[in-house]
């Protein structure tokens, strides 16, 4: 029960967090489930969730998409996502755990400090990149957002039709990322608690109805704060337990 309780908070807080700032389920709530189910698990069911979101986030932002950004960097996610399933397979399960908190961390301490140090870019190269990277990264760690965020400083993306179009790219990226997991045996949900899926919706729904309310009063720039905040020590606690398992 006082898991179940955790995962409708982390999914609520994610869920509000996105509909404001663009990104937040996958960073709020991947590492706390990584934590509670484990790194294969946790991460599948963060997939799922994460689709279901994004789909409906989409719907209220759909308008501001830049659908031309979003059909490059959607297409060559499926080649990040198939070597990350494969690293899924073949790790342990303490390793995988590190790799997740550490992968978070780095890539929140890139889009955080090293902001400034991004160069300019354009073209369509950059965003073939982010899309690789964004793939690997959502199906290891359920994080396609920080490698994404990372091309849309470097190419200067207006932050509205940027948030906007991260929601649809989130929705292939979690179908992708469970998909390939899936059909290469690098985990299923054979044996995952049926509670956390209407947990998991209840959250979601609460999550997203309140962030449509505070979306008007709450700055972007504030919300993505506190999400990179909680994703941060989410991390750090994924990092320390399988580095702890690995001893």
């Amino acid at each position: 029960m006082l898991d179940l309780t955790l995962i409708f908070i982390v999914v609520l807080i994610g869920s509000c967090m996105q509909r404001i700032s663009g990104m937040g389920l996958g960073l709020v709530a991947g590492p706390v489930l990584v934590v509670i189910m484990g790194p294969v698990e946790g991460i599948l069911v963060v997939n799922v969730l994460a689709f279901i979101n994004a789909a409906a986030t989409t719907m209220t932002v759909r308008e501001y998409v830049d659908w031309r950004k979003f059909s490059i960097i959607s297409s060559v996610l499926i080649l990040g996502a198939i070597p990350a399933a494969l690293l899924v397979r073949e790790v342990s399960g303490a390793l995988l755990q590190a790799l997740v908190g550490g992968l978070l961390l780095l890539a929140l301490a890139v889009t955080t400090f090293g902001k400034k140090y991004i160069p300019t870019v354009s073209g369509t190269t950059p965003a073939v990149a982010a899309g690789i990277a964004g793939g690997f990264m959502n199906t290891l760690a359920g994080i396609a957002g920080p490698a994404i965020t990372v091309y849309a400083q470097a190419s200067r993306w207006p932050q509205q039709t940027f948030a906007a179009t991260l929601q649809p790219i989130f929705m292939v990226a979690g179908a992708i990322s469970f998909l390939t997991k899936i059909l290469s045996g690098a985990g299923d949900l054979s044996g995952t608690n049926w509670l956390i899926w209407p947990v998991g919706m209840l959250g979601m729904a609460v999550g997203l109805w309140l962030g449509v309310k505070l979306s008007k009063k709450v700055p972007r720039e504030k919300a993505r704060k506190l999400s990179l905040l909680l994703a941060s020590a989410g991390g750090a606690t994924a990092l320390v337990r399988g580095l702890a398992g690995m001893s």
